[in-house]
């Protein structure tokens, strides 16, 4: 795999980096000390790790399973998700496993509660910022991105019935009080991952203008998205418009915005967010 490093590339490796850090930082200090057991394949790594240990006097790192793990699903991957973002994606889990490995155990609080809630943001901040910089922590990650990218929809409340047979085993083995409060975290860190990500929200721009042609020229260089005109009148004023429906992604909506009202500074704007797309749409590629 090709990868030139330009200037954005290394703001995003150093967000990776920090991103890493605070990752495993959140595993020794909330989810260790805490016996939980987060989602995807920190939480399988988890659960080996300290079943084998607990059961049958196999010890084996965290860190071995989660890199071990994570290896697998990137060859199964990389040739459906971007370059960039397969290796921005690979150096993150590499970085995580060894600052897991070198950061030492210590936990902040024992109340089991406090422990769920922001080890919950933590994590769910940890993984939010290595996606908006063109990474994750791969694992169940790519399984979503690549999902969300087929569906346009965003997949990260899927990604809790996904982990679901990992809290049914720990429960089983380890007590059910930690299965819950491990709940509460997955919960908690989907959320913020949801609020962080927003490459696959979808939100609708809505333009009344007398300009059309010249709106429809500024977008179309700025955004690869169809654009829909339809003839309408003002209610009050009687005069002819022109309505014009844009579908963009959620984090190009400031831009696509500026851009209208540079090309018509009297243009009418209104944003809504949209559920789900059916039909042909363009999702600009992972690099």
């Amino acid at each position: 795999m090709k990868f030139e490093l330009k200037k954005q590339d290394v703001i995003s490796v150093l967000m990776v980096l920090v991103s890493a850090f605070i990752y495993a930082c959140g595993i020794n200090t909330f989810v260790k000390p805490g016996n939980l057991f987060p989602g995807g394949f920190s939480g399988l790594s988890r659960l080996l790790s300290q079943a084998l240990g607990d059961f049958a006097g196999v010890h084996i790192s965290f860190s071995v399973f989660y890199l071990s793990l994570n290896v697998i699903v990137t060859l199964l991957v990389r040739k459906r998700l971007g370059h960039h973002f397969i290796v921005l994606s690979i150096l993150h889990y590499t970085l995580a496993s060894v600052f897991t490995s070198l950061i030492p155990v210590r936990a902040i609080t024992v109340d089991p509660l406090l422990i769920s809630v922001f080890g919950g943001l933590v994590n769910g901040f940890a993984v939010g910022l290595a996606l908006r910089y063109n990474a994750s922590s791969g694992g169940t990650d790519f399984i979503s991105v690549y999902f969300s990218m087929v569906y346009n929809i965003p997949m990260w409340n899927y990604v809790l019935g996904f982990n679901a047979l990992v809290l049914v085993i720990a429960g089983v083995l380890y007590g059910w009080n930690q299965a819950m409060y491990s709940i509460i975290f997955q919960f908690i860190s989907t959320q913020v991952v949801s609020t962080l990500h927003e490459r696959f929200k979808t939100t609708e721009i809505n333009v009344v203008t007398n300009m059309p042609d010249t709106v429809c020229d500024a977008v179309f260089h700025r955004v690869r998205h169809g654009i829909t005109k339809v003839p309408c009148e003002g209610g009050f004023t009687g005069q002819p418009h022109w309505m014009l429906i844009i579908a963009v992604n959620k984090y190009q909506t400031r831009e696509v915005v500026n851009t209208i009202r540079e090309a018509d500074p009297h243009a009418f704007v209104t944003i809504h967010s949209v559920e789900r797309i059916v039909g042909n749409y363009y999702q600009k590629p992972l690099e």
